[in-house]
């Protein structure tokens, strides 16, 4: 399947049949610089994103504990099913880049207006999805004092969907186009609308009524609405994108474009649905096991999670700056911006594997006084420490590819890694499937980290492969690779 991959580190040689001379020594440095000035916005970004839960989490808890639950629970019924459309709007960034490299910017705006179309569209099926989820709340077993404030929760913040995703659609325009400082400060920007407005909503003040989980789904949906406008306007006046003329016309719905956006977007939005789901699911089955081994994996997943928002980021630039080179018909360049993206993430990773086991017990300390939770939750974060480099080298190589647009082979070797070996050997070993003793949450992490090295390891062959000079050369900027 990766003939001639032979691993990330021989796979990213520069050909010396390529016939296109570069000087490494020069302007590896040069590109280095150019991936993580692009990364660090986006890894505030990213972290004002995470603080949104933090936040919600925060006000509800307050409140009141059957608050919290219901926040918790309407949380999951929403993110997780909009990972679908997050990661299809992927397919944004990529095809940017690619036709700013191969020097079409006239060709940018009309795709943009195609791709807030197909936002609008999959923000209004997440609108129907969030309506009738709350439905199957009863037949899912949801606790019977939980469902009215998951729903309120649920059909508050559906109103903010269309917004969010067309608010995603202008965030992948300006990091295609290798601007991701708006990403950092609207990010920011949104957790000062969303604290105080979701602590009036959910406790009732200045006359307003007491809303509990539904008020946090309301300031929700008005954090991503003002987010949205926001960003139009910032896109609308900024001279950087005058040229490209973001609004200056209305276009109707070309389906060939659209169709374009699918063929890369969906498979990135099952990949990232799938790994979500990776993680979800395994929080479900150790919540089997008792309150102490969920509260526990709770603590070592949250700090995991803040961790890789830093290689997720990198990717994310990586994405970027592969996609330019693709356009501008560079395979050395290609390859030396993915060679970049590796360093930076195997330097981050090394530095938060050294913090998770030197400060494990430190990090948990922030989080529980509780001596059993406190326990466990540190030895799991000795696994969240070994799993540092595959995740950061998943991740990486997931976004590498996407700036070739070949997404359809990775979602199915993501799809082997996670659910045909990850979630089988930590089911295996966590809950005693074969009869053997259940090592509990441990042995569900053991196959986190086995899913995660698979993935790790297939989707670095696949973009050795993928990124060969030869391949390199036959795709057309906007084409997919196969």
């Amino acid at each position: 399947m990766h003939r001639g991959g032979g691993g990330c580190a021989r796979g990213l040689r520069w050909p010396a049949a390529s016939g296109i001379a570069v000087s490494a020594s020069a302007r590896f440095p040069h590109e280095i610089r150019r991936t993580a000035t692009l990364a660090a916005p986006l890894v505030a970004g990213h972290v004002s994103t995470g603080l949104i839960g933090f936040v919600d989490s925060t006000i509800a808890g307050r409140h009141g504990t059957l608050t919290l639950a219901s926040v918790a629970v309407g949380t999951g019924l929403f993110w997780l099913p909009m990972m679908v459309p997050m990661g299809t709007l992927m397919s944004m960034p990529p095809s940017v880049s690619h036709l700013d490299g191969a020097g079409r910017r006239g060709e940018i705006g009309p795709l943009f207006r195609q791709a807030l179309w197909l936002a609008f569209a999959l923000g209004l099926l997440m609108f129907l999805f969030l309506t009738f989820v709350p439905l199957a709340l009863a037949p899912f077993g949801i606790a019977p004092d939980i469902i009215p404030g998951a729903t309120a929760f649920l059909h508050g913040i559906r109103w903010g969907v269309p917004a969010l995703t067309c608010y995603l659609a202008m965030r992948y325009l300006a990091e295609g186009l290798h601007w991701t400082l708006p990403t950092m400060l609207l990010g920011g920007g949104g957790l000062l609308v969303l604290v105080p407005l979701g602590y009036v909503l959910t406790f009732g003040a200045f006359g307003l009524p007491e809303l509990g989980a539904g008020g946090l789904g309301i300031a929700s949906s008005v954090m991503m609405w003002m987010q949205a406008l926001a960003f139009a306007v910032v896109h609308a006046k900024a001279p950087r994108m005058r040229d490209i003329r973001v609004f200056g016309q209305f276009d109707r719905p070309r389906w060939t474009t659209i169709r374009g956006l699918l063929a890369t977007g969906l498979p990135i939005g099952v990949t990232v649905l799938m790994e979500g789901g990776l993680f979800i699911a395994t929080a479900l089955l150790i919540g089997r096991l008792g309150p102490v081994p969920a509260a526990a994996h709770q603590i070592a997943i949250n700090v995991a999670s803040l961790c890789f928002m830093v290689p997720l980021a990198v990717a994310e630039a990586t994405t970027v700056r592969v996609g330019h080179a693709l356009g501008r018909r560079d395979p050395a360049g290609l390859r030396r911006a993915a060679l970049a993206g590796y360093v930076i993430v195997l330097l981050t990773q090394l530095m938060s594997a050294i913090v998770l086991l030197a400060g494990n017990h430190a990090l948990v300390r922030l989080y529980t006084h509780d001596a059993q939770v406190a326990a466990l939750a540190a030895s799991l974060l000795l696994y969240a420490a070994a799993f540092q480099f595959p995740d950061g080298v998943q991740v990486l190589s997931a976004g590498a590819l996407r700036g070739l647009k070949d997404t359809r082979v990775p979602m199915g070797l993501a799809a082997f890694a996670y659910w045909g070996v990850g979630m089988p050997l930590g089911a295996t070993l966590g809950l005693g499937l074969l009869g053997n003793a259940p090592w509990g949450p441990r042995g569900m992490w053991l196959g986190l980290i086995a899913g995660l090295t698979v993935a790790a390891v297939l989707l670095c062959g696949r973009f050795a492969r993928s990124s060969r000079p030869e391949r390199v050369a036959r795709l057309a900027p906007g084409e997919t690779a196969r």
